[in-house]
């Protein structure tokens, strides 16, 4: 039973050893580009969201009102590529 718990503690070690490591290795973000990059998450999650929703309308007027939201939506996204670009 010792043994099982010792290399249990090696493996937790190892595994630790690698998170560090790979947190060192990712580069950092700054607070302005993470909120950036949750901004362009949640757009292109809204923008999957309206697709399926467009998919599945039958009726005109909802289907209009999808189309408007998802125009909305890609300049919305188009505007942060510029943004990002400008940067």
């Amino acid at each position: 039973m010792a043994r099982g718990w010792e290399s249990k503690s090696v493996e937790d070690q190892k595994s630790a050893a690698e998170a560090d490591r790979d947190a060192q290795i990712k580069p950092r973000v700054s607070p302005d580009e993470r909120e950036e990059n949750e901004h362009k998450q949640s757009l292109m999650l809204s923008r999957a969201l309206v697709l399926s929703r467009l998919k599945a309308a039958r009726d005109g007027r909802y289907r209009a009102q999808l189309q408007m939201a998802l125009e909305q939506l890609d300049a919305q996204l188009r505007e942060l590529s510029i943004n990002r670009e400008k940067q």
